[in-house]
C-alpha cells in the first residue's frame, strides 16, 4: 500500500496551494486533506481501506486563527512547530520551512506552487531591475534554488525580447495597463479528437473511432464562435492563433481546408505574427493535411513524440511506433514549414535514465526547430491516477540532474530557453521548458503564460481570459470555460458564446 500522509486544517484558506506543495516533498505518497476533521474529496472503497489500515508517515496541522497560522508537522517520530501571518505565500513559505527542515528535503523552485514563476522575473527585467535583485528577490520570498532562479533570469530575457516586437511592449509604469496596450489578442482552437488517449492525459478527449459522427457538429459549432469573435474583436489585432487539443489533426485535410478557409474569410490576419497547428500524434500526420496546412499559410506545427522508447509508446497507449514519429518528422520536414516543435515528457513510468537519454539523442539528431521538455503531471482526472495501483511500483525517474542534461541536449542543438511553466504534482517538483532555435520561438506560449493579452478560446473544454488592469498597479485576470463534453459542446455552443460575450463586453 502506498505511504501516506495527511494535511490536518481548521479552516479552508490557503489548501490549494499548501497541498500541492506538501505533496511535493512526498510524490508517491497520497495525500489526504482534512477541513476541520472532515476529509475533502471523493476515496473509492480500496482508497478508504488503505486509509483504514496505514497509518500516516507525515502529518501537518494548521491551525488558521485572526491574523495568525500556527503549523505542526510530524514526521519520522519527530516533530516541530512554526507560526507566520494567516497571507498566503508566508503560509506558503512557513510551510516549506517547517518541512524541509524536518524531512531534510529541498524543492527546487522552493515554496512556488503557480504555473508562472517567470512572470516576476519578467515584469522586474521590464522595471529594470538587476539580475542581482531579481536573485535576491526570488531567494528571500520563494527559497528558489541559485539554478532556478538563474533559468528564470534567463528566460525572462528570452520573452523581453519576443515581446519588444509587439507595439508598445516595453512602456512600463510598474505593472500598469501593460497588457493592454499592445491592442492584441490571441485565438486558441481546441479540437478534442485523438487517436487514442494516452495513459497521462487529463484533457477531457474523444477518441475519433468512436466519436467520428460528432465532427460535422463540432466544425459547425466552432464557426458559430468564429462569427462571435469577428464581430467582437474586430477592432482588435490578431497576433497568434493556435489549434490544440487533443490532437487537431485527427480531423480530414477537407475538415481541416473548412476549418481554415472559414476563419480567412471572418478574420483579419493581416497581422498574424504566428500560426501553430498541433499536429502532436503522428499517427495522425499525411501528406494531404500538410498540404492544406501549408496552403493556408500556417507556420508553426508540432510533432509530437513524447518518447522514442518503443516499449514506453506501448504502455502509455499512444498506438504508433517511433518509425512512424520518424516518418512523420521527414514528411513535415519536406513541406518547409517555418517551425516544427516536437515535445518530450520526463518522468514516463518504467523510463529510466537511458531511456531518457536515447530519446534526447535521437532528437538531437533530428534537430528539430523547437523542443518542449515536459516534466510528467499526474492529474486527478488522468487513467495514470485513477489506475495508479496497476504503475506505481514502476520508476517515474526525473530530477534536476536531468531537466539539466535535457536543457543540455537543447543547447547543443543550438537552442536556448524563451518560457517555461509549471503544474500541480510535475515529476520531481519541476517544470516544462520551452526550447527554440533563434527566430524560432513559440509567441502564442509566451502571450498566454505571460498574461500579455486576451486570449479567447473556441472548442469544448476551451479557457478564455481577459487580461486587465486591477487599478492599484497590478493586472486582473478573468476567465471564462466552455464545457468540456463536445455533445453538450454542440448543444449549449450558444451559451459558450454567451459566456464570452458577458466576460469581453467591455469591448
Amino acid at each position: 500500500m502506498r505511504e501516506l500522509i495527511e494535511l490536518r486544517e481548521n479552516k479552508r484558506f490557503f489548501d490549494n496551494e499548501t497541498g500541492p506543495l506538501l505533496r511535493s516533498f512526498f510524490p508517491k505518497s497520497r495525500l489526504l486533506v482534512y477541513c476541520d476533521g472532515t476529509l475533502l474529496g471523493r476515496e473509492s472503497t480500496d482508497e478508504k481501506a488503505e486509509r483504514e489500515t496505514v497509518k500516516p508517515s507525515a502529518v501537518l496541522s494548521i491551525n488558521y486563527s485572526d491574523d495568525v497560522a500556527s503549523m505542526h508537522f510530524f514526521y519520522d517520530g519527530k516533530s516541530n512547530e512554526i507560526s507566520c501571518p494567516a497571507e498566503k505565500n508566508a503560509v506558503k513559505r512557513a510551510l516549506y520551512s517547517v518541512v524541509s527542515n524536518l524531512t531534510g528535503r529541498s524543492l527546487p523552485w522552493g515554496s512556488t506552487t503557480g504555473i508562472r514563476p517567470t512572470k516576476e522575473a519578467l515584469v522586474m527585467r521590464q522595471q529594470g531591475k538587476s539580475a542581482d535583485e531579481i536573485r535576491k528577490f526570488y531567494s528571500e520570498k520563494y527559497f528558489t534554488s541559485p539554478a532556478k532562479i538563474n533559468e528564470s533570469i534567463e528566460i525572462a530575457e528570452a520573452e523581453k525580447q519576443i515581446l519588444s516586437h509587439f507595439p508598445n511592449t516595453e512602456s512600463f509604469e510598474g505593472h500598469s495597463d501593460y497588457n493592454l496596450q499592445t491592442n492584441g489578442y490571441s485565438l486558441y482552437l481546441g479540437v478534442l479528437f485523438c487517436p487514442s488517449i494516452c495513459l497521462y492525459c487529463s484533457f477531457s478527449s474523444h477518441q475519433i473511432d468512436a466519436y467520428s459522427s460528432l465532427v460535422p457538429g463540432y466544425i459547425a459549432a466552432l464557426k458559430k464562435e468564429i462569427d462571435f469573435v469577428a464581430e467582437r474583436f474586430k477592432n482588435r489585432r490578431l497576433d497568434c492563433i493556435y489549434f490544440g487539443g487533443g490532437t487537431p489533426t485527427t480531423l480530414s485535410a477537407a475538415e481541416l481546408d473548412d476549418i481554415f478557409s472559414y476563419i480567412e474569410q471572418k478574420l483579419d490576419l493581416s497581422h498574424l505574427a504566428e500560426y501553430t497547428v498541433e499536429a502532436g500524434r503522428p499517427d495522425s500526420i499525411t501528406a494531404d493535411k500538410l498540404q492544406v496546412m501549408k496552403e493556408h499559410g500556417i507556420t508553426r506545427i508540432s510533432v509530437n513524440p513524447q518518447t522514442m522508447n518503443q516499449k514506453t509508446l506501448d504502455l502509455i497507449g499512444r498506438r504508433h511506433t517511433v518509425r512512424d514519429i520518424l516518418s512523420a518528422y521527414e514528411l513535415a520536414r519536406s513541406f518547409n514549414f517555418s517551425c516544427i516543435n516536437m515535445d518530450m515528457i520526463l518522468g514516463l513510468p518504467g523510463e529510466s535514465i537511458e531511456d531518457i537519454r536515447h530519446t534526447l539523442s535521437e532528437l538531437k539528431r533530428l534537430s528539430p526547430d523547437n523542443l518542449t521538455v515536459h516534466s510528467l503531471a499526474i492529474k486527478t482526472a488522468a487513467r495514470l491516477r485513477l489506475e495508479w495501483d496497476k504503475y506505481e511500483d514502476l520508476d517515474f525517474t526525473n530530477s534536476v540532474a536531468i531537466m539539466d542534461e535535457a536543457l543540455a541536449t537543447g543547447r547543443e542543438m543550438g537552442m536556448h530557453p524563451y518560457y517555461l511553466y509549471r503544474q500541480k504534482n510535475m515529476a520531481g517538483a519541476l517544470e516544462n521548458v520551452g526550447m527554440a532555435k533563434s527566430g524560432k520561438d513559440g509567441i502564442y506560449n509566451v502571450m498566454i503564460m505571460e498574461e500579455r493579452e486576451d486570449i479567447v478560446a473556441l472548442g469544448a473544454g476551451a479557457a478564455s481570459k481577459m487580461v486587465r488592469p486591477d487599478g492599484a498597479g497590478g493586472i486582473q485576470i478573468t476567465r471564462c470555460e466552455n464545457v468540456k463534453d463536445i455533445r453538450n459542446y454542440i448543444d449549449r455552443v450558444d451559451e459558450m458564446i454567451e459566456r464570452k460575450n458577458l466576460l469581453f463586453s467591455d469591448l
